[in-house]
Order: C-alpha cells, then structure tokens, then sequence
C-alpha cells in the first residue's frame, strides 16, 4: 500500500526486453535508499513495481507485458514519481493507494492560475484537467480522491468524463507533473473506498 505522496522523481536509465516484458533501470538516487532492499515494492508514477536488482543508486524492476498494456508506459529518458511502500506506522498524509493502475487518462490542460496580488509566478498554483476512462467515472465525485502518476490529489470538479484538479506550487514542482503537457497520458487510480461501495451496490 501507498498513500500518494511522492518522496523523489528518478529517470528511467535503460527499458531491456524481457521474456514477457521488459526490465527497467531507474536512477533512484534522489530516494532514501537507506531501507530499501530486494524484493521491496515502489510505485513508479503509480504503478506497484518490485525491485529486483540494485546498483548503487540504480534499481531495476521487472515490468510484465499486462503492466506496460494497462500502464502509460516507462520510455526511457522518462521521469517517474516515486514513492516506497507505506509501513504500519507511518502517516496517511494523502489516502490509501494500492498502486494498481485502473485505467489511463489523457491531460487536456495543465494551466499556471493567476497569482494572488503580490505573489510571484512561482507561488500560483495551477489547474490541471484529465479526460478519464468512462469506465471509471462512476467512482470520480468531486471533492473525491483520484490517484494521477502515483499522486494524490482532490478533485474539484468533474463534467462529463473530464476532471479538474487544483495543484498547489509544491506538488507541481515536487512530481513530475512540473514536465507534462496537454496530450499526456497519465495513470489512474481510482479511491479504494469508492471501489468497494460501487461493488457492494451492484450485488445489492
């Protein structure tokens, strides 16, 4: 389990191909690799990946060929939010995040706001709008919580199958969403919570 909240953004070195997928190398080195070990799982923009292999501050993940299809993908060169595995007694600063990819949405805007009166540029925040999957927009409710790239973030406002998020300027600068564009493809995960009531409802 994960909670959203990104620690560091490592950039995919090589993607090798594997007997049923491929191998990714990630330079971790902005991560806290002091605890980790193999075996030991860590979300890549997301996506739940077991460590396999480390060089120094290079980690290398196994990436099946059903992950690369549900996924937006790992090219190489690409930058990856990061974030290890939650433990018992840490603090659920974002929400419960399984790191299990649901679907993949596609950046529309992702807008710098008007800074207030005597900020700088740099403290605006910025508006970031998502078309979702329609499979997953019966569980996206405004004020909700929807996992973009491995981040947790509240919805502002949902019409038709497009989504509205506020970013504030550290989690703009703090992921990668600092060097995406409109026309991205980003990976989703939808509230577990949500999940689980929608479940329970249809069996009703």
């Amino acid at each position: 389990m994960f909670t959203g909240i990104i620690t560091a953004i490592g950039t995919i070195k090589t993607v090798t191909p594997r007997a049923g997928g491929v191998a990714l190398a990630v330079d971790a080195s902005a991560l806290d690799l002091t605890d980790v070990t193999l075996g030991d799982s860590i979300a890549l923009n997301g996506c739940c990946l077991t460590v396999v292999a480390q060089q120094a501050q290079t980690l290398v993940f196994d990436v099946s060929a059903e992950t690369l299809r549900c996924t937006a993908g790992f090219p190489a060169g690409g930058r990856v939010n990061m974030e290890k595995a939650m433990r018992l007694s840490d603090r659920l600063g974002g929400h419960l995040v399984s790191g299990h990819v649901d679907g993949v949405g596609r950046i529309v805007q992702l807008t710098a706001l008007e800074a207030a009166p005597g900020e700088s540029e740099a403290a605006c925040n910025y508006l970031l709008e998502i078309e979702a999957p329609e499979s997953l927009m019966r569980f996206i409710a405004p004020k909700g919580s929807l996992t973009v790239h491995g981040v947790s973030l509240t919805i502002n406002a949902v019409t038709g199958n497009r989504v509205a998020i506020n970013l504030i300027p550290h989690t703009f600068v703090a992921t990668t969403f600092s060097s995406l564009k409109a026309g991205d493809a980003v990976n989703l995960e939808i509230d577990l919570i949500a999940r689980y009531v929608a479940q329970l409802l249809d069996r009703a």
